[in-house]
């Protein structure tokens, strides 16, 4: 009775000599090449077999939340997609777990993928920031949305602090957004626990719900606009008159006069809401 030699899925690595018995040619000699200089190693105590994988899991988890596949980063590196695969998921098909260590040659090959290679063009997260930011004062959890407009829970998290994304984040987000607004969360698979959870904490940002922004056309992507939305009135005239006082150079009258308001108002507002230089201006 003989056993069957499986194929090897690629011919790119040790595993096709080692695991699969391929003696083809190129395959003989890329073992041999190794095992030559595994030997050179050994003799001069310089042989590091293996490095821990945790920082190559952490980079390829970055490429793949900004939609760089296993597949085309097989591509770049010359390893095969599975192997890749295999630093963030198990193969539960052949009871392999998940990578944990890795040679020295493998992680320094994925940790040179670097997206702004891959996915040029940047652009300013304003837009893409208060998206995400609105649809969690809806109580829409950021896990959440990237779950419905294709980004990776993790990276989902970052897109209300970010200051630039790639082009097609931005896109993502913005459709997700026009989709998301007009559902609420508690019926569409997120808690009432959750959901309230969320918008206490987007309170607490002062973080602008969509309602907020249909009243401001376009501002939503400007990031020279400046929102107000959470302030006290006072706030508001803090800020304005803080600006009239510090900019313009006008007095707390003119300041009053040019918001329509009185100079009680004003002298209130600088009071319960002192800004930088404030006094000096006074």
């Amino acid at each position: 009775m003989t056993t069957a030699v499986r194929e090897a899925p690629h011919h790119n690595a040790l595993t096709c000599y080692t695991d699969y018995r391929c003696r083809r040619p190129d395959c003989v000699t890329r073992y041999n090449d190794w095992y030559r200089a595994r030997a050179h190693a050994l003799a001069a105590g310089t042989w590091k077999p293996f490095v821990d994988a945790a920082p190559v899991r952490e980079h390829l988890l970055e490429l793949h939340a900004a939609g760089i596949t296993p597949h085309r980063i097989e591509q770049i590196t010359g390893i095969d997609w599975c192997s890749i695969r295999l630093f963030t998921q198990p193969h539960l098909g052949q009871g392999r777990g998940i990578t944990k260590r890795t040679t020295p040659d493998t992680a320094a090959k994925i940790l040179a993928v670097r997206l702004d290679d891959l996915v040029p063009g940047r652009v300013d997260a304003t837009g893409t920031r208060r998206r995400v930011q609105a649809l969690a004062a809806m109580g829409w959890p950021l896990a959440a949305v990237g779950s419905h407009i294709g980004i990776a829970a993790g990276y989902a998290r970052h897109l209300a602090h970010r200051e630039a994304v790639f082009g097609r984040t931005a896109q993502a987000v913005s459709n997700g957004y026009d989709e998301l607004r007009h559902k609420r969360p508690q019926r569409n698979g997120i808690t009432r626990t959750v959901a309230k959870r969320t918008r206490t904490y987007a309170a607490r940002q002062n973080w602008a719900p969509p309602k907020y922004w249909d009243q401001h056309p376009g501002a939503i992507d400007d990031p020279d606009f400046e929102p107000m939305h959470g302030l006290l009135r006072a706030e508001i005239i803090a800020q304005d008159a803080h600006w009239l006082i510090t900019t313009n150079g006008l007095d707390r009258d003119q300041a009053a006069e040019r918001l329509n308001v009185s100079r009680f108002s004003v002298d209130r507002a600088l009071r319960e809401h002192p800004q930088d230089g404030l006094e000096a201006a006074a």
